[in-house]
């Protein structure tokens, strides 16, 4: 199943690559306060990842202790629904991912211009290449490397939040929760629209799962790593924006996106604000370092199981990567890098709602079909627990995509029919499909 990969990803790198592949800290989420007010802005942030991040965290980490295997959500639908519809899951979840992984060598671009900001246009995209053909070459070299760097990554990223936090709180002289509402905002609209917008800021636990044939003990270390992430990352979202408005010193107006280094120089000066640009910087790195990871293992698997073509299920003979699979998605990153994808974020979350209905399914349906499989680790409560921990987060996806707009919803239709018919398309070499291969190396 896993010929030639290796399992060199342990526990500490997982929870990095986690972290990235949901968050990558409070870059960017700035203008949820002005949008729906300080005080349901900041109970968005802690409510959300109860009830979205939470339950799918635990039902990503039951299918991971059962089936520990190389492209997990793809694997486990497979075992639910048959080959179809996991490669419907693995289709769309690539496809989406060129929206979502092509922002950030754009967005490290105009982090970067906060020191050099007479940049020309050619010295940009010379930046942007560069970003890409470094961090490629890394994913290409080896699951332990980057594993690696995205601690590293994760640690220079969070440390500049660390100091905002710290600055903040030592100034602190008001409630940072007042006003509650945003001016011609009620509550009933800002919690529908803002749960909306927040719940994209906490979505991707079942992601690093493509890459459980590369870790050590992964049917315990993905729940380790999910469960270490999730405390980090609600906090790296709501200290920072509490500390800040409870200075009582930031103009609402400052929180925009792209706005936190603003806001630090505000809170902390000249110094911290450097720090946090910084940080911004090196989050865009291990975003799209980790990203490139956990996608490229999508096209990997499905050439695996022959619904793409056999060169995208080629390992590398030194690295055990699996090296096409991992140049053809940076190289559509790249092209992709040079349109504008913000008016697409909620098309994106529209492919990754449906995505997630299906996982979801899969997992209740499993525990109804097999309650026999041997699963480590089970969401507590029994069947009603595991309905619980799916119907919640479904709800929530459901309405992401009923709200989408009907240009978005068109959009998102129209993606993903183009499962179908490249699953059509693909029968010649579903019918040539590689054969089973050793387990991978644990060197």
């Amino acid at each position: 199943m896993t010929a030639g990969l290796r399992r060199e990803l342990g526990l500490l790198p997982l929870a990095a690559v986690v972290f990235f592949n949901v968050s990558g800290g409070p870059y960017g989420i700035e203008d949820v306060v002005p949008s729906f007010g300080p005080g349901l802005a900041l109970l968005l942030l802690v409510v959300t990842p109860l009830l979205w991040s939470l339950p799918v965290s635990l039902a990503m980490a039951e299918l991971a202790s059962a089936m520990p295997d190389e492209g997990g959500y793809v694997t486990w639908t497979a075992r639910a629904f048959g080959p179809f519809w996991a490669f419907q899951v693995g289709w769309w979840s690539w496809l989406d991912s060129f929206v979502d992984v092509a922002v950030y060598p754009a967005l490290f671009v105009e982090y970067a211009r906060f020191w050099v900001p007479s940049m020309t246009v050619g010295e940009r995209w010379l930046l942007a290449a560069a970003f890409i053909v470094v961090l490629t070459t890394l994913n290409v070299l080896g699951v332990r490397p980057v594993g690696r760097a995205a601690v590293v990554l994760a640690a220079a990223a969070l440390l500049p939040v660390l100091g905002l936090v710290v600055a903040g709180l030592a100034t602190a002289r008001v409630a940072p929760w007042t006003p509650f509402l945003a001016e011609g905002r009620t509550l009933g609209t800002g919690l529908g629209v803002g749960l909306a917008v927040v719940m994209w800021n906490y979505s991707g636990w079942d992601t690093p799962a493509t890459v459980l044939g590369e870790t050590r003990a992964p049917e315990r270390a993905f729940r380790g790593a999910l469960f270490m992430a999730l405390p980090v990352i609600t906090a790296a979202y709501v200290l920072p924006v509490g500390a800040a408005l409870a200075t009582g010193r930031v103009d609402l107006g400052a929180f925009a996106t792209g706005g936190l280094p603003d806001i630090a120089r505000v809170v902390g000066g000249a110094g911290l604000a450097w720090a946090i640009a910084l940080g911004a910087v090196v989050s865009t790195a291990g975003l799209f370092l980790s990203l490139t990871l956990t996608n490229s293992r999508l096209p990997y698997v499905l050439g695996r199981q022959g619904a793409l073509p056999a060169a995208f299920a080629s390992v590398h003979p030194r690295f055990g990567t699996p090296w096409v699979a991992v140049l053809v998605s940076a190289a559509f990153y790249a092209a992709c890098a040079t349109f504008t994808f913000r008016e697409l974020i909620v098309l994106n979350m529209w492919l990754y709602s449906l995505s997630l209905l299906v996982e979801l399914a899969a997992f209740v349906w499993l525990r109804a079909a097999e309650p026999q499989m041997h699963r480590p680790w089970r969401v507590p409560g029994g069947m009603p627990g595991a309905i619980a921990a799916a119907v919640l987060p479904s709800c929530f996806a459901l309405a992401a995509m009923a709200t989408a707009g009907w240009t978005n919803t068109l959009a998102g239709v129209i993606a993903a029919l183009t499962g179908p018919v490249v699953y059509a398309a693909s029968a010649r070499f579903r019918a040539a499909a590689l054969p089973a291969g050793p387990s991978p190396s644990t060197r």
